[in-house]
């Protein structure tokens, strides 16, 4: 065969020209990692050799064979591309490289080597072939013996795992059937992991419609997890937390189902514990605030099912004195033993009893009869409270206040049905204790209003709402006017004219009655000042307990005086017998202070407080009022000789200190005349005049207004009673 030309070559016109055409045929037939002109420059030199070939002498047909072996080793190995080379062959090699051959002589060439280019190329594609055969053998002979490791160590894996898991494990198919359990989930289940296989898994989850292993089972869950408490066969019992996942195929088609089992029993003994702790009261293991408030709003949530409710507050009484007296570990013992007795009643009734905190307590009746029922529980309470406790070495006396509320589920709330109980209660408290109270929707409407009046009353103050009304003191031996008493009213936005009766108790609950008080008399003794003429009139303005105790009370006063310009001898002062006798010094010594400024002292509703003679004989009082229950009395012709006896002894006592005596309340002539028989020295009352505005008193003063009396007596009404008129 004669020697064929390299690549490198130098490449005519002709053969440039059949490398092109050549590239173009066979470019897409076969894929090939080179590009357009890399293929082109590979053709281009097998082109060069197929010239060499063709013009060879002698001519060797062999070289197609060597070209066709050399295509399907760059890649070429696709059949088209040995078609499209034999067409090219037959229509451009003889042309594009021996033109100048013999036409005949060319033709017979072009034909040997088409047949030995196609030879060539099937021979190299067989062995091709091969080849690529051997290589699938080999890699799959490879990849057999790696699947098969890799699934001894799967499997070896999985046995450790399944056998050393700390989780009970289980494998079941679709239907529940159990296939293997791990040695852990026997110990569990408390049978030997022999015992369990072909069971199935429903019956010994007591699944007992079956609902969760047939969701499984058809695909429409992939897991559950719950937990759950198993009983043992040896009677001990745990809880476990189970998780059963669902295991397809590759075609995803349900296959295993695997649970696994964690013992979870000492967390949920804890979590039970916390609960427990969390919902009870220590003390007495009675159901807390928590808890119960859990039951209201249960009921409340559910007002379709409750029809109505019954609650009773219940607080011991006295309960403050022992844990001070006996200390609070007696005080526990006390309200442990309450809280057995509280049980064993309310138990037995089938009711609800809850430790609201420190000495109270409630009984909650759901779904309730009516008021009857709850009240027959209280009174039961309170039957089962009466006998006395043995506490640390003491029996004592036990005994509850209960609140009671009772009404419809729907059209209230869980906060207004506590607030009236609370409220209820207080009203237990406040009517004599050991006993119960029923809600009354009127009494606790006076009462809102009376925490409205309350709270209104510092704005009221600031804003001038205030004002004073002043009732004369008459002189009863000549019917002169010798004083006035100041009153205080409230001239409130909406309710109108308030008289001291309405008011007053509020001011000294709140504290308010201080700066109150402080204003009175700042104000009436300013009017003071403008009616005095040539006789003096004194004005009396009455001092609250909370003032007579104050400590700059006598400062005030004194500060007072110098502002206004008042003398202090035309000042008095009237307290009521609780607040100049009790058991502090205090006010007594600020009297006295008082008394040698010049300041007169009244002791107001004399004969309805403490009434101590030996105090009063020691106390700086020029002057006493008498209340006006002695001198009701003393009204009619016929009038009671003892009531008559009664105010003669007090007038001739006070006479006897060199105290002067007024009379309150005076209404009608009779009662006057009788006073001033009896040695009475003022008066004050309806019969002389009603409290009235400063300019009247004025006019009284200029004698333009006639005598101080009414021409006819009038029945008070309930908003100006005499009784209100005589308070501040």
């Amino acid at each position: 065969m004669p020697d064929l030309p390299d690549a490198a070559t130098p490449a005519d016109p002709g053969s440039l020209s059949f490398a092109r055409a050549w590239t173009a045929a066979v470019g897409g037939s076969s894929f090939v990692p080179m590009s357009s002109p890399e293929i082109e420059e590979l053709l281009l030199g097998l082109t060069l050799r197929l010239g060499a070939a063709l013009r060879a002498s002698p001519f060797d047909p062999s070289a197609g064979a060597e070209i066709g072996a050399a295509l399907v080793q760059a890649r070429f190995t696709d059949g088209e591309t040995l078609g499209r080379t034999i067409v090219v062959f037959a229509d451009r090699l003889a042309s594009d490289i021996a033109p100048d051959l013999d036409l005949v002589d060319v033709v017979e060439r072009v034909a040997a080597l088409q047949g030995s280019f196609a030879a060539g190329f099937a021979r190299a594609m067989w062995l091709h072939t091969l080849d690529g055969q051997e290589e699938v053998r080999g890699a799959y002979l490879i990849a057999k013996a790696e699947a098969q490791e890799a699934m001894r160590v799967s499997e070896a894996r999985f046995r450790a795992v399944f056998g050393g898991a700390a989780i009970g494990i289980g494998i079941a198919d679709v239907d529940g059937t159990i296939l293997e359990i791990n040695s852990l989930m026997a110990e569990m289940m408390g049978v030997p992991a022999g015992a369990l296989p072909g069971q199935n898994l429903k019956a010994i989850l007591d699944d007992e419609d079956g609902g969760t292993f047939r969701s499984l089972a058809t695909g429409g869950r992939d897991h559950y997890r719950f937990e759950k408490r198993y009983d043992r066969a040896d009677g001990s019992s745990l809880w476990i937390d189970l998780t059963i996942s669902l295991i397809r195929d590759a075609g995803r088609v349900p296959r295993y189902l695997v649970t696994m089992a964690r013992d979870i029993t000492q967390p949920h003994l804890l979590a039970e514990r916390l609960q427990h702790q969390a919902t009870h009261d220590p003390l007495t293991n009675l159901p807390n605030r928590t808890l119960f408030f859990q039951w209201l709003n249960a009921i409340f949530a559910d007002a379709g099912s409750h029809t109505r409710v019954g609650l009773c507050y219940l607080d011991l009484d006295g309960f403050k004195v022992v844990n001070d007296t006996l200390g609070h570990d007696a005080g526990d013992h006390l309200l442990a033993a309450v809280a057995t007795r509280l049980d064993a009643c309310v138990s037995r009734l089938g009711h609800r009893l809850a430790r609201m905190g420190g000495d109270e307590f409630v009984l909650l009746v759901s779904d309730s009869s009516g008021v009857e029922q709850v009240s027959a529980l209280a009174a039961a309470v309170l039957d089962a409270l009466a006998s006395p406790v043995s506490v640390a070495g003491h029996r004592l006396a036990v005994s509850a206040s209960i609140g009671i509320v009772e009404r419809t589920v729907r059209g209230t709330t869980m906060a207004e049905l506590m607030t009236a109980a609370d409220v209820t209660l207080y009203w237990a408290k406040a009517d004599g204790k050991a006993r119960f109270a029923l809600f009354d929707p009127a009494r606790n409407a006076q009462q809102v209003a009376r925490y409205a009046l309350s709270a209104a009353m510092p704005a009221a103050l600031e804003r001038g709402e205030f004002f004073i009304d002043y009732q004369p003191l008459v002189r009863l031996a000549d019917s002169s006017l010798v004083g006035v008493e100041a009153l205080v009213r409230w001239r409130h936005p909406r309710l109108g004219r308030l008289l001291p009766d309405t008011f007053i108790g509020l001011a000294e609950e709140t504290g308010l009655i201080v700066p109150l008080g402080s204003w009175v008399l700042r104000e009436a003794c300013r009017q003071a000042v403008l009616w005095q003429t040539p006789n003096p009139m004194v004005v009396s303005v009455n001092l609250a307990v909370r003032q007579a105790q104050a400590p700059g009370m006598v400062d005030e006063v004194a500060a007072i005086l110098d502002e206004t310009g008042l003398d202090a001898r035309l000042l008095q002062l009237e307290l009521t017998e609780s607040a100049v006798m009790g058991t502090s010094d205090e006010p007594r010594v600020a009297l006295r202070r008082l008394s040698d400024m010049g300041v007169r002292i009244a002791i107001d509703d004399f004969g309805t407080g403490y009434s101590n003679l030996a105090y009063l004989r020691h106390l700086p009082v020029h002057s006493l009022k008498l209340a006006g229950s002695f001198v009701e009395g003393l009204r009619t012709e016929c009038a009671d000789p003892v009531d008559q006896q009664i105010v003669a002894t007090l007038v001739d006592m006070a006479h006897t200190l060199n105290l002067s005596v007024t009379a309150e309340g005076v209404e009608v002539a009779v009662q006057a005349s009788r006073l001033r028989d009896l040695g009475c020295d003022w008066g004050q009352g309806y019969f002389f005049a009603r409290p009235a505005a400063p300019g009247r008193i004025g006019r009284f003063l200029d004698g333009a207004d006639g005598p101080l009396r009414l021409p006819r007596r009038r029945e008070p009404s309930p908003h100006s009673s005499p009784a209100a008129d005589h308070s501040s």
